[in-house]
């Protein structure tokens, strides 16, 4: 949506985000691919060739969230337009319609053994998929621009946020509501549960990680609304380093609370009579998703040497 919001023609916001914002279809982003290693966006090899009217799209995606939902009708494709261009201006971004002659669903992906359903993620490949050239987004070669907001490439789109700063801020906002939860169900066992003569929560060493989860929480929750503070106020560009902090942060603290729940919770911690076990694929995904951490301490190293 926020691509559409910020990109889309006025024909693509009628025919695609309208019906998005009421939530009567839903949509998925294709970018990462099997072959290469996306955490560097420049390195898809998918292609996007013009032919007459219309563009001739070819390539393997996966981890192409929600493309497995049954109201999922809308896909953007990330491929390059052009493979002699500089590097960050050969990708550019297209929309395609689910239903596109081509387009297979290859597989569903699990994470951790979870099929994350209905939404879920899945391996999808494009073969020979046309869709008319109206349907790209932008221009050629913005693609890079719109999922990355490269600084000094772009002039005037630079001045908005991409679609993974906002991104990242929902991946947190729902990481610090899974510790809440966590810590939550941790207090409760620790209350109910007696061993060696009495409550697991006067032992001290409980004691100690549920005061641990607090600061870890409160700290991964303010450095969020710190970030989100100035994006809305500066923009994704000027707050950069704090995204980066924030993406770095708040995957490592909910992997760390969310154990010590499933730790006061034993067995049951791992079943899926808890949520726990859901709480901690998803804090070790993330660690992963939208960049990994190695990518954003790099970003943010080079943010603050230029400090």
């Amino acid at each position: 949506m926020e691509v559409l919001i910020k990109y889309g023609t006025e024909e693509q916001k009628s025919e695609w985000l309208e019906p998005l914002l009421d939530g009567k279809i839903r949509s998925c982003f294709g970018m990462t691919e099997i072959a290469v290693a996306s955490s560097d966006a420049t390195n898809i090899e998918s292609s996007i060739t013009s032919c007459g009217d219309d563009y001739v799209l070819n390539g393997r995606k996966w981890w192409t969230s929600m493309s497995l939902h049954p109201n999922c009708e809308l896909c953007i494709f990330m491929g390059k337009t052009d493979f002699s261009a500089s590097r960050h201006l050969q990708q550019s971004m297209v929309l395609v319609p689910m239903k596109s002659p081509g387009l297979k669903i290859h597989r569903a992906l699990t994470c951790y053994g979870n099929y994350d359903a209905p939404g879920g993620h899945a391996e999808v490949h494009f073969n020979d998929v046309r869709v008319p050239k109206e349907n790209l987004l932008v221009g050629e070669g913005m693609g890079f621009a719109i999922a990355q907001v490269v600084a000094k490439i772009f002039f005037e789109i630079m001045k908005n946020k991409g679609r993974l700063g906002p991104g990242r801020i929902h991946h947190c906002m729902r990481l610090i509501g899974n510790c809440e939860r966590s810590i939550e169900l941790m207090k409760d066992r620790l209350r109910s549960r007696v061993a060696f003569g009495k409550k697991l929560s006067e032992q001290g060493v409980w004691k100690e990680r549920v005061g641990l989860s607090r600061v870890e929480t409160d700290q991964a929750r303010l450095m969020t609304l710190l970030a989100a503070h100035k994006m809305d106020t500066v923009g994704a560009k000027v707050a950069a380093k704090e995204i980066a902090m924030i993406k770095i942060i708040a995957p490592n603290v909910a992997k760390t609370v969310v154990d010590r729940a499933i730790q006061a919770h034993g067995a049951a911690g791992m079943s899926s009579d808890f949520p726990l076990a859901t709480f901690m694929t998803w804090a070790r995904s993330l660690r992963l998703a939208d960049g990994p951490d190695e990518v954003h301490v790099n970003s943010l190293a080079k943010l603050e040497m230029k400090n």
